[in-house]
């Protein structure tokens, strides 16, 4: 049986909100001590928040101790994405998301925040809640410039979050990249390549949607030599994946393909027996 998963719609209909606004009159003031320690020099361009994908890397509350709840599988951490005014959490259970905006004096407020109904084990779920409690505070923000550089999160009682940056595919490549869908089959096919012997390429085609967002006819499939940052290919399972297309300024080595394809988003997933 085939299952056709359209992710914005299910998490769309999935989405409820779990915290209230901010106010706005709460601005924080720094804390003062360790947590609000200067380490290296600090800037606050909110340009500079949507240029990461921020990792967490550490947590501590108002008295210096580990916020353990954050940290729930030591192969994975909550990381926070900025684009467009709105803010996302990943790393925990469920997938969350809500507005933000910065204010003078180096202020960040994050609005209620919607999330996917997934259940999972304890851990994944205390660690949704705990960064939603978090992120849910006035907090005052600031970039280290550090190489990564590094995010820190203060809230008024001290409590203090680092997270290391992650450059974003724009940042890397200098421009927002050409949005592109493109269909992945079920099985790879064998084709030449000049170093690997017994080399398997993906076998992928154009999709192109109509202006009311219809399906068109997909071109005819190809072999794909390259890579696609952040997708993982399985066996007998067909994507229709929404990628962003960058052109690479200084590919290396000199004959390495000059452009780059990056995962936006999983439009389609069908398991194919």
């Amino acid at each position: 049986m085939n299952n056709t998963m359209l992710f914005p719609l299910l998490l769309a209909l999935a989405a409820c909100t779990q915290n209230a606004p901010a106010p706005e009159s709460a601005t924080p003031t720094p804390a003062a001590g360790p947590a609000a320690a200067a380490d290296a020099p600090a800037a606050t361009d909110a340009k500079a928040l949507d240029g990461y994908r921020w990792r967490l890397e550490s947590a501590t509350d108002a008295g210096g101790a580990r916020i353990d709840a954050l940290f729930p599988d030591a192969g994975r951490a909550l990381t926070l994405d900025f684009a467009d005014g709105r803010v996302s959490v990943s790393g925990g259970c469920n997938g969350q998301g809500g507005s933000y905006h910065t204010v003078d004096g180096g202020a960040l407020e994050i609005g209620s925040l919607m999330s996917t109904q997934m259940a999972c084990d304890a851990p994944l779920m205390d660690a949704d809640t705990a960064v939603a409690a978090l992120l849910a505070r006035p907090l005052q923000w600031r970039i280290e410039e550090s190489a990564p550089p590094r995010l820190r999160l203060v809230a008024a009682d001290g409590s203090s979050t680092t997270w290391i940056g992650e450059a974003t595919a724009q940042t890397r490549y200098g421009s927002p990249g050409e949005t592109v869908f493109m269909e992945v089959a079920p099985q790879r096919i064998a084709c030449s390549h000049p170093l690997i012997p017994d080399y398997q390429c993906l076998q992928v085609r154009e999709i192109r949607y109509d202006a009311g967002g219809v399906k068109q006819p997909p071109g005819e499939w190809q072999a794909f030599y390259g890579d696609i940052e952040g997708f993982e290919f399985r066996e007998g399972e067909r994507k229709v994946l929404r990628l962003k297309k960058f052109n690479k300024p200084d590919p290396v080595p000199a004959d390495a393909s000059s452009i780059a394809y990056v995962l936006d988003m999983v439009v389609e997933s069908e398991l194919v027996r």
